[in-house]
């Protein structure tokens, strides 16, 4: 009986520092943000029609403070991401990770067009 309570005891504690250990890898893998360009100097985007400045403004309230510029940061960056148009919106609309989800009355579905219209846009500038 003894050794079935030690048994259990070290193996609860092992779990623990499994535990500990898997979050710790999380939270640096997770912080290290991949720049994958330098930022643009002396050149600024100008949008060539109006879904893209809307797409634009759009990006500015809702993404740029975890993908800014489209780069690295809190989030990932997107303008060098080879993922499919449908999976970055399933991205923004399921919110998977640490992302926030954004549903159709805060990201209108024809916004969520126009932020990847601007997007495309910027990766191409």
């Amino acid at each position: 009986m003894l050794i079935n309570l030690l048994k259990n005891y070290y193996l609860m504690k092992a779990n623990k520092i499994s535990i500990v250990i898997l979050v710790a890898a999380a939270i640096v893998f997770y912080s290290c943000a991949l720049r994958k360009s330098e930022p643009i100097v002396g050149k600024t985007f100008t949008a060539k029609n109006m879904q893209v400045q809307h797409g634009q403004e759009l990006y500015m309230k809702h993404c740029q403070k975890c993908h800014p510029g489209g780069e690295g940061g809190l989030g990932p960056a997107l303008n060098s991401t080879p993922a499919p148009g449908f999976l970055k919106k399933l991205q923004v609309r399921a919110g998977l990770g640490t992302m926030p989800s954004f549903n159709h009355q805060e990201i209108a579905k024809e916004d969520l067009k126009d932020i990847g219209k601007y997007l495309k846009a910027l990766k191409h500038f």
